[in-house]
């Protein structure tokens, strides 16, 4: 399993513990320090089933000073996200081709049940 996470959000640091205790084999990407490129947010995003706005964090200082209100198309979300990997919601979770953003932190449990 592959976790994007950031070591300063309790979620996050939740997420794994719940992956650590399960014995699930993880990779840790550091994401924010690791961007993840355009082809991966795709490949993210198809899994999820969702668009690009759906994993913005919407809280964000950055969110809220450059881009709340404004109209930006997929694809042009998908740039951003790759520069500005602090807009990206925390922690995603993949399992081959299984993804959730884990909030609320069950989600992550359903995953690792149906992997077993």
């Amino acid at each position: 399993m592959i976790i994007f996470h950031n070591t300063r959000c309790s979620k996050s640091r939740e997420a794994l513990e719940l992956l650590k205790e399960n014995n699930c084999e993880i990779e840790i990407r550091d994401y924010l320090n690791v961007p993840p490129r355009k082809k991966e947010i795709k490949e993210i995003l198809s899994m999820l089933n969702c668009k690009p706005i759906d994993i913005v964090r919407k809280n964000e200082t950055l969110f809220i000073e450059e881009y709340k209100g404004k109209s930006i198309t997929d694809a042009k979300w998908i740039e951003i996200l790759s520069k500005h990997p602090i807009l990206i919601e925390r922690p995603i979770v993949i399992d081959g081709n299984k993804t959730v953003i884990g909030r609320p932190p069950q989600l992550v449990i359903d995953l690792i049940r149906n992997k077993k």
